[in-house]
């Protein structure tokens, strides 16, 4: 099982595959595209999106990570002024792969790596729908309801239901009066 093990071994050893990263991505900043081999392809695309992601940062500790990355003073350069300005409004996204076909002497899958040069447009956020209970419209009344409208029941029932209110809370009333009696009659047992 492959869990968390990211990256290619490209059949080669770490130290030249290394190389080919950096030699790979300062060719790729240099002249804006190159040709090489789809998984090659995929690889380089995550070297350089993070030396881009540096160039648009802009800072001193930035400039001096990837000049440690690149080796090549003109290509950093490049990266911080021209590629940083093309790309400031871009939120990721700086390279494209496109597949060509096969290489003729091994059938190798081949693609075109190249820096994006459309500019940004970005995407109107859509709005949320509002939920449709705050949406404030005449409450619905089923038909039982309405049925029992018209024949006069839902009336009777209102004031059934505020006779019953009126008679809970005369409940109420007498027992809050019953209540200190009791706490005053339970204070003078306790005298005796």
């Amino acid at each position: 099982m492959r869990h968390r093990k990211s990256g290619r071994k490209l059949g080669v050893t770490t130290k030249h595959r290394k190389a080919m990263f950096r030699n790979m991505a300062t060719d790729l900043l240099r002249n804006g595209r190159i040709n090489t081999t789809d998984t090659r392809a995929k690889e380089i695309r995550r070297v350089v999106e993070k030396l881009v992601t540096l160039g648009k940062n802009g800072s001193l500790h930035a400039r001096r990570k990837a000049l440690g990355y690149i080796r090549d003073r003109a290509v950093v350069e490049k990266l911080f002024s021209e590629l940083a300005q093309r790309y400031m409004e871009r939120p990721g996204g700086y390279t494209r792969i496109v597949k060509l076909g096969y290489r003729r002497g091994d059938n190798a899958p081949i693609s075109l790596v190249e820096l994006v040069t459309e500019e940004y447009k970005a995407k109107k956020k859509r709005r949320k729908a509002k939920p449709k209970a705050e949406t404030k419209s005449a409450p619905k009344k089923s038909s039982k309801k309405k049925s029992a409208e018209e024949l006069g029941l839902v009336e009777q029932q209102e004031t059934a239901e505020g006779q019953v209110d009126e008679q809970g809370e005369a409940e109420m009333t007498e027992a809050e009066s019953q209540e200190p009696k009791e706490q005053a009659g339970s204070s003078e047992k306790t005298e005796d």
